[in-house]
């Protein structure tokens, strides 16, 4: 099925190019769905993350005109994010997970958006969860509560404090200008960190209602206890230093204190998914010091 053509109205002549950056890791059963809702001509950058599916991975951005960088070993998202922008020919980049999907219109109404507003380094597409349910990012644990936003999409465009990284339109010359994602958050809150520094360095964030994005919600695949404990050494080692890094208070000993109290819950007896998490957030914690020690 051919990709679709991009739609007016969009003034080419005065809207800077894009480019869409995706992160692939065992994504190939579903970023086929992705890379089809890219407009014909725009380009696209795959960068696969030591994926046990590359070769399927191949043939589907051969078939979809996908260019594909491939790391031999998984070096984290925002890393894979900053070698996609390196090789990006446009203005403007587009992050967008393998499992979102850009609804008709979507990316052209991003486009005109940039032009609309000049003043923003970056915006979020309304994203909506499979179920049609608002997917939006309100808050952050690396920024202060009065910060926070309230629930669901905004009413119309606005400017907001953070932005999801599920599908994230960044002007290349603001992204490269604050060096890109931090590579030492390896997983979790490496989206919230950029968008920060990039409010507080090139300009306002943006919510631009009128452009969609169906976020799929794809799954994990392998042990589910190996994967919870991946995911909660990564979260706790995020949680102490990207709470340091921003000025959090007692990040490290408020994230060692819950995760001590979690050590003691009865529910990890029964689970081995529970205690595989527990521990490893623990040692996750424990890794975000030393990190915090080292800087």
């Amino acid at each position: 099925m051919p990709r679709p053509a991009l739609q007016p109205p969009w003034h080419p002549e005065r809207i800077p190019p894009v480019s869409v950056i995706s992160v692939a890791y065992n994504s190939a059963p579903i970023i086929g769905s992705m890379l089809q809702s890219v407009p014909a001509g725009v380009e696209c950058i795959v960068v696969d993350n030591a994926s046990q599916d590359v070769e399927t991975l191949r043939q589907t951005c051969r078939a979809h005109e996908a260019r594909l960088i491939e790391n031999a070993r998984n070096v984290g998202f925002g890393a894979a994010c900053n070698l996609g922008a390196a090789s990006a020919r446009g203005e403007l980049l587009l992050f967008l997970n393998p499992d979102a999907r850009l609804a008709p219109g979507a990316l052209e109404q991003l486009m005109l958006a940039a032009e609309r507003h000049p003043g923003a380094c970056a915006m979020n597409p309304r994203i909506a969860e499979p179920d049609g349910s608002p997917f939006f990012m309100r808050k952050s644990y690396l920024m202060p509560r009065a910060r926070w936003m309230p629930r669901g999409w905004p009413s119309e465009d606005r400017a907001v404090t953070v932005l999801s990284g599920a599908a994230m339109l960044v002007r290349a010359s603001a992204f490269r200008s604050v060096g890109g994602f931090d590579e030492q958050l390896f997983l979790y809150h490496e989206d919230d960190d950029l968008s920060i520094r990039l409010e507080r360095q090139c300009g306002p964030l943006m919510f631009i209602r009128d452009a969609v994005v169906e976020h799929g919600g794809g799954a994990s695949s392998g042990d589910p206890a190996a994967i919870s404990a991946f995911k909660a050494w990564h979260m706790g080692r995020s949680r102490v230093y990207g709470g340091r890094k921003h000025g959090r208070r007692f990040a490290a000993t408020r994230a060692v204190t819950h995760a001590l109290l979690q050590m003691i819950s009865p529910a990890l007896l029964w689970s081995r998914r529970k205690r595989a998490k527990q521990v490893a957030y623990l040692a996750g914690c424990l890794s975000g010091i030393r990190l915090v020690n080292k800087t």
